[in-house]
């Protein structure tokens, strides 16, 4: 599963790869939790096991994605 994190005063992205089984309904929540609390914190583990925490105040938006899916990218007409 695929977690894209945009983050408050920054051009970048974070994108996260997240390992195979994990319930988006769970990363909902872990998300919910962290926004929820004034100095909240957002901790995500990904597929090679590093952990990636990142300051709820910071987060300007969450994707969250499947994972398996291919990305296009460009002008294809299929």
């Amino acid at each position: 599963m695929d977690v894209r994190i945009g983050i408050i005063h920054s051009v970048r992205e974070l994108d996260i790869d997240l390992p195979e089984g994990t319930k988006q309904e769970g990363i909902i929540a872990d998300v919910d939790k962290a926004l929820a609390q004034p100095d909240g914190v957002l901790w995500l583990a990904d597929k090679r096991g590093r952990h990636v925490a990142v300051p709820a105040a910071k987060i300007a938006y969450v994707e969250i994605g499947g994972g398996g899916e291919d990305r296009r990218v460009g002008f294809g007409t299929s």
